[in-house]
């Protein structure tokens, strides 16, 4: 059985989960393509061989189309999840679902009530290190989790423009790791504290943002997970995640562009990580889209929108305890 989805949104990432659909994820297809910027998405269709759809009903409606794949701007994802409800097909939604917790409320209410199965973007989840890490955890190889370490860290900070429509880095970056760290943990973030300041990019103060931050989370089951931030890592990608417990500690490491290790009497060198976060996480990507094609024949998505709720809670959990200097309890933001 080959699974047709349809693509919404032709951005960067857009581009990159068409790609994938129509060349390197087995049982599915790409059933065509729709963006607001009609030029976008036709010189897509005809790189990938598919067709356009003239609207996002359009292509939702569409008998062509099993599923959906939702990679447009963040604004627009509520309304799309409502939509993509009411046609009752199985979605997939980049993160986060909305900067507003009222309006992701309205997208979690109008997909329980149509039951539509929705898969949140959440990709590192997949990635065969982290997840090794979290597997460790819920076997009991580490033990009683005590601390779990993320580090997640950018080549290079992103246009001030993006910046100022973001929601900034605790609910645009940092989101991904509240995910991980509730993901790893396997326990809800119950408290936040956060400092940050601007040490790399001045003008992001325009856009009432940060570029480089440290956080305390307090997790329900007494863990705590210790996360640092920054927009600019000049050796490349920098993603890696530690969970110390009592039996013992498991940890993901960044890979290396190749396995060449070269040795002088000047030391031992590797070559670098990767800098792109394309070239890290490919094989996640992968995977998700496997798992959404079986979410698509019946199984249960392991991550969905109520995750994105939490992880949004705890953003906006951190932006307040960044402005009031104090701990901040997630129960006082949902």
């Amino acid at each position: 059985m080959t699974i047709s989805i349809g693509v919404l949104g032709t951005g960067r990432i857009g581009v990159m989960h068409a790609e994938l659909i129509a060349q390197r994820v087995p049982g599915a297809r790409l059933g065509g393509v729709y963006d607001v910027v009609a030029d976008s998405a036709k010189h897509l269709a005809e790189r990938l061989g598919c067709k356009t759809f003239a609207s996002p009903d359009e292509l939702m409606g569409s008998k062509d189309v099993d599923a959906i794949a939702i990679c447009t701007s963040t604004n627009t994802h509520v309304d799309l999840l409502v939509m993509a409800s009411s046609h009752r097909k199985p979605t997939f939604c980049e993160k986060p679902v909305s900067l507003s917790l009222s309006e992701t409320d309205r997208a979690l209410k109008a997909v329980a009530e149509s039951n539509t199965p929705v898969m949140m973007g959440f990709n590192r989840r997949f990635d065969p290190a982290h997840r090794a890490v979290r597997d460790r955890v819920a076997d009991g190889t580490v033990g009683e989790v005590h601390l779990a370490r993320i580090s997640s860290r950018d080549p290079a900070p992103p246009p001030l423009e993006y910046a100022k429509v973001s929601g900034g880095i605790f609910v645009d970056m940092t989101i991904h790791d509240f995910d991980m760290a509730r993901y790893v943990t396997g326990s809800e973030i119950v408290q936040v504290y956060a400092v940050g300041d601007l040490r790399i990019v001045p003008s992001f103060k325009e856009a009432n943002d940060l570029d480089t931050v440290a956080l305390t989370l307090v997790h329900a089951n007494g863990a705590i997970t210790q996360i640092d931030n920054s927009r600019q890592a000049v050796y490349g990608y920098d993603q890696r995640v530690e969970v110390f417990g009592s039996k013992g500690l498991a940890a993901s490491e960044n890979p290396y562009s190749h396995t060449t290790v070269v040795r002088s009497d000047k030391g031992t060198a590797h070559t670098t990580i990767p800098y792109f976060f394309l070239e890290r996480y490919i094989p996640s990507y992968l995977a998700e889209w496997t798992e959404f094609l079986s979410v698509v024949q019946g199984a249960t998505p392991s991550v969905g929108v109520a995750d994105g709720r939490a992880s949004l809670v705890a953003g906006l959990a951190a932006w307040r305890s960044y402005r009031e200097q104090r701990p901040v309890k997630t129960s006082e933001i949902s």
